[in-house]
């Protein structure tokens, strides 16, 4: 069903109200526990994508995509360094976590195919959204699933989550397209 771009703008403005909303309760909830800090990334991504969906200039599309694919490149590597690592060894749950696991090298993956093409692109759009769409199905199982069991452990996701906040901060230093002057 196409959408107008008058509607297409009043719902980006709606997004972007929310997101500003979600950014500074993202802040005041990251540095509680290694779950609020993921579950905050899983928040931001989210509404990224919305935003795409409602972009209609490829300079919005370009610079929303690139947040999108930095932050999803960063996260997943947190989350497989440390995260899924000591999740593994609390819960004791191998099958959750190899699904985990599968499920971010097909994400890995797209996101590869996104980088190294341009907005306008023959199907640069439809990938954009089937990672969108593969995230979503990701994040509801990590936060349906996995957090709650991994809560039910006696694993201290106060100290993961200190962890987790430094090396995100180190990787987004590292990965992020350095500013010209």
């Amino acid at each position: 069903m196409a959408t107008t771009l008058t509607t297409k703008a009043q719902r980006a403005e709606e997004r972007k109200k929310a997101s500003q909303n979600a950014a500074a309760s993202k802040h005041a909830e990251a540095g509680e526990d290694a779950i609020a800090l993921l579950t905050a990334d899983h928040a931001e991504v989210a509404q990224w994508f919305d935003e795409y969906e409602d972009a209609t200039s490829d300079k919005d599309k370009a610079t929303l995509s690139a947040k999108i694919c930095l932050a999803l490149t960063v996260h997943t590597q947190i989350e497989e360094e440390l995260f899924y690592p000591s999740s593994r060894e609390a819960t004791k749950d191998e099958d959750m976590i190899d699904e985990a696991i599968v499920e971010h090298a097909t994400a890995k993956d797209l996101i590869a195919q996104i980088s190294s093409m341009t907005v306008g692109d023959e199907l640069y759009d439809a990938k954009l959204k089937v990672l969108g769409e593969y995230i979503r199905h990701h994040v509801k199982e990590e936060e349906g699933e996995m957090f709650p069991e991994v809560q039910s452990t006696n694993l201290d996701l106060r100290e993961l989550g200190a962890k987790l906040a430094a090396r995100k901060a180190e990787l987004m230093n590292e990965l992020s397209p350095k500013q010209k002057h």
